[in-house]
């Protein structure tokens, strides 16, 4: 299967301030992606997965009331054709 490939990728980030004023904290997490693709001559065909086990967890916050989950689970198909 010449031209079939894979990637993982890991993604830590540990627990941190979620204001300014150091009031609260945001919880570390660990997401992982994948990613599977085809490529031949000028096709490849290519999915991703981001947040592959589905992992709640929290990207960005700016104060106690408005803090930022991160994606769920999610899948994104592409192809391309270069010329």
């Amino acid at each position: 299967m010449q031209g079939l490939g894979f990637g993982l990728g890991l993604f830590y980030v540990g627990e941190r301030q979620g204001d300014l004023d150091n009031t609260f904290q945001l919880p570390s997490y660990l997401r992982t992606d994948a990613a599977l693709y085809y490529q031949r001559g000028n096709f490849q065909a290519q999915l991703n997965f981001k947040n592959l086990f589905n992992v709640d967890y929290f990207e960005t916050a700016q104060n106690r009331l408005r803090v930022f989950p991160g994606a769920p689970f999610e899948v994104l198909a592409t192809v391309r054709w270069e010329f």
